[in-house]
């Protein structure tokens, strides 16, 4: 959601909910809970603060939780704890009868934000100038659901920090050259990976609405959109110097949202599930650096007191916008279902909806 629809959207939860003490909070929602049964389904993001988490149903990333509430077809109502284009994913995927709510339509999130569509429907007319019809566009799942649609309607196709691999190469076989948005890191990460040089990657800068690159355009292979995960962004060479310093025996393991040069720096490096199997399957004693999002870092933290980790970056916060899902908005949200059938309700356009689920589609027929 961009900063305008959150400022003109009516989310500003009673003082009620606020008042309200921590065990009053949880007593609700396990009233409303037992209440709707199997009609209600709360999908929890990894990044989520364990006093939501305790009430999802299930836990996962964003596309995974979209594709259970789907499958949950019992469910008539989805209160999905993430943020907005999570959501909106949930909202694609699951049929007319479903309704998705978000318990806070200030949960946005930075780097989808990061690629507007007119900014990017501007960038694919220039980019057309001077390329021609040799793009095909790809976006990470972690942008809203009309860049979806774009990309869908373009012939191209979502990719997750799972799968990213798969999808460049699956995009290579189409086109000459791949749009990668709206994160750059994870688009550099996984095309270094396959071979791409460096130095065969520009950089659209979609303020200035300009290539970033020095040299030969015919050479550029991918064109990264110039946004980033504000959270991710944060861990450093420094970092890595200092743990390396402090402790020697430690392992790094970092997200591909990260840096090129901290993801290169790092032992290992991968998408939340894998980071969540990696330490999972570590050995009792082993020691673990993460280069990943706070709340889930404490809970790996707790989850495996065996076992010696720390966040890469000491001074790392939570991820802000996904913060805003807390238990006050969480009871709010279920009691309005009780009340007059749900507020906050997530509805994709129609047209939207169904070229964003065409981007879906290709990225799911090729795993």
């Amino acid at each position: 959601m961009s900063i305008l629809e959150t400022l003109t959207t009516n989310c500003i939860i009673p003082e009620m909910y606020r008042l309200m003490s921590k065990e009053e909070l949880e007593a609700r929602v396990i009233e409303i809970k037992e209440k709707f049964g199997r009609r209600l389904f709360i999908p929890g993001h990894h990044y989520q603060k364990d006093e939501v988490i305790q009430f999802a149903d299930a836990t996962g990333d964003s596309l995974k939780l979209a594709q259970l509430s789907a499958e949950n077809t019992e469910a008539e109502f989805i209160v999905f704890c993430g943020v907005h284009f999570m959501a909106e994913t949930a909202d694609i995927l699951t049929n007319v009868n479903q309704k998705v709510f978000l318990p806070d339509m200030r949960a946005g999130c930075s780097m989808a934000d990061m690629a507007d569509i007119r900014q990017t429907e501007r960038a694919w007319e220039k980019l057309q100038t001077t390329f021609a019809d040799t793009i095909l566009p790809l976006t990470y799942v972690n942008s809203t659901a009309a860049i979806k649609a774009f990309v869908g309607s373009k012939g191209g196709a979502t990719v997750t920090s799972s799968n990213a691999e798969t999808m460049v190469k699956w995009a290579f076989e189409q086109k000459e050259r791949i749009l990668f948005l709206p994160d750059q890191h994870l688009g550099r990460n996984t095309a270094a990976d396959l071979g791409v040089g460096l130095d065969e990657m520009a950089v659209w800068n979609p303020i200035d609405e300009k290539l970033e690159y020095e040299g030969d355009f015919a050479k550029i292979k991918v064109i990264l959109w110039k946004g980033h995960c504000s959270v991710h962004e944060n861990f450093t060479v420094q970092n890595i110097i200092e743990i390396r310093n402090n402790y020697p025996s430690m392992k790094i393991i970092v997200h591909p949202e990260c840096r090129r040069e901290v993801v290169e720096l790092a032992d290992e490096a991968g998408s939340t599930s894998y980071i969540i199997k990696a330490i999972e399957n570590a050995k009792p004693g082993s020691e673990w650096a993460i280069g990943t999002e706070m709340n889930l870092v404490n809970r790996l933290i707790k989850n495996h007191p065996e076992k010696h980790i720390i966040s890469l970056n000491p001074h790392m916060c939570p991820c802000l916008t996904m913060n805003r899902i807390d238990l006050p908005h969480l009871v709010w949200s279920l009691d309005a279902l009780e009340d007059n059938n749900g507020h906050n309700l997530i509805k994709v356009d129609e047209t939207i909806a169904r070229n964003a689920k065409l981007a879906l589609e290709r990225m799911l027929e090729n795993l």
